[in-house]
């Protein structure tokens, strides 16, 4: 029997890197598993490599409304869910004079409004015992220049998880963050870089990391099965740093 059978699972974010092997590690272990994107590329592609194993469903993440529906879609198939990953993010980074107000509000609302509303949407649909699992990230905690609003959001989300395991305690659901270092995903395409720019930051990024490599997305998908799984029934509105040793050494 695996860790997740029978459990139902959501996985925002799910169509590529650490959203996408953890649907991976989801299914292998049993669970039905639903994950999100927008990207109608991406949105095919994982629905060819997850198969009928896995429910493929188009919708924004920074969108209110669309958490709503996501939601209300959930629920016309499937009785509850017993885990939830929100890990769909915006990784925008850039000097602080680069900014303006649409750009931020656009992280924002993907990395953080988007979030809080998903859960509110999912509160009932969500069993008793379940899991939520925030990701975060290790730039909440280190001053890396260039990550000013990206590093806000995350340390926003990780507060949530405390907050908010706190206050659904009562009900069983437990709620905790999952923080990436550095990992190596599709994400960096997303960063409008050269080639060679980008091959250049890859290396800068790797020398942040203490045992001189990037992660992998599933060392980061298995990380968030074990707070799937009833294996972590004991770990509540706390963080899990995978990072290399990035933000502690």
């Amino acid at each position: 029997m695996g860790r997740l059978t029978d459990k139902f699972t959501l996985i925002t974010g799910g169509t590529s890197g650490i959203g996408l092997a953890t649907a991976q590690e989801f299914i292998a272990e049993g669970a039905q598993v639903a994950v999100t994107g927008r990207n109608p590329e991406t949105l095919a592609e994982a629905q060819r490599l997850l198969g009928d194993k896995a429910w493929v469903i188009a919708t924004d993440a920074g969108n209110v409304q669309a958490q709503k529906a996501l939601a209300e879609t959930i629920a016309t198939r499937w009785p509850r869910l017993d885990a939830v990953f929100i890990n769909a993010g915006d990784v925008s980074h850039g000097p602080l004079d680069t900014w303006d107000e649409a750009m931020w509000d656009r992280l924002m609302q993907t990395n953080l409004k988007g979030p809080f509303f998903l859960f509110q949407a999912l509160l009932p649909l969500l069993h008793n015992p379940s899991s939520v699992i925030l990701c975060g990230s290790v730039s909440a905690h280190i001053g890396l220049p260039g990550s000013s609003a990206y590093a806000a959001s995350k340390a926003g989300l990780l507060s949530l998880a405390r907050t908010l395991s706190g206050e659904f305690l009562s009900r069983g659901i437990r709620v905790n963050g999952l923080s990436p270092g550095p990992v190596a995903t599709p994400a960096f395409n997303k960063l409008g870089l050269s080639g060679e720019a980008q091959q250049e930051l890859l290396k800068e990024i790797t020398q942040l990391v203490p045992i001189r490599r990037m992660g992998t997305p599933t060392e980061l998908a298995k990380a968030a099965l074990y707070l799937a799984s009833d294996e972590s029934t004991y770990t509540v509105g706390t963080e899990l740093l995978v990072d290399g040793g990035t933000g502690n050494l």
